[in-house]
């Protein structure tokens, strides 16, 4: 089987990976980050802004590779933050975004994440739909 690596439009150009790769019928995400078009964090300090910019460019992302969010298989969930209270705020809103959809999800506080000041990330993997 082919590793296809792709990019995603709408999403900064300059990062140094792929955004997805697909292996057949499976899909991985890169960990999904808050970064706008021009590769620059949103919303400094504000956990629940950057969860909700994280699953705009999870959803951008899954859709370059033929998925969207009732396609993934798994998530999980990064926080830079020691307070139970960031977790929870990120985890709702990512959460409320899959809707009905509730695969299974991995929830971490960690001490820091890969760009100066986010507080987010959230890395998938999907099943593309069989046409």
């Amino acid at each position: 089987m082919t590793v296809e690596l792709l990019r995603a439009p709408g999403l900064a150009d300059d990062v140094p990976y792929a955004y997805a790769s697909r292996v057949g019928d499976l899909v991985f995400t890169a960990g999904a980050c808050p970064l706008d078009e021009r590769g620059q964090v949103v919303a400094p300090g504000d956990v629940t802004a950057q969860a909700t910019r994280v699953m705009d460019n999870l959803v951008a992302a899954l859709a370059a590779s033929g998925c969207a969010l009732t396609d993934v298989a798994r998530t999980t969930v990064y926080v830079a933050s020691a307070d139970r209270a960031d977790l929870v705020a990120a985890w709702r809103l990512v959460r409320a975004r899959f809707g009905d959809h509730d695969c299974p999800s991995t929830l971490v506080g960690v001490t820091v994440l890969g760009y100066p000041d986010q507080l987010v990330e959230v890395e998938a993997i999907a099943a593309r739909p069989r046409a």
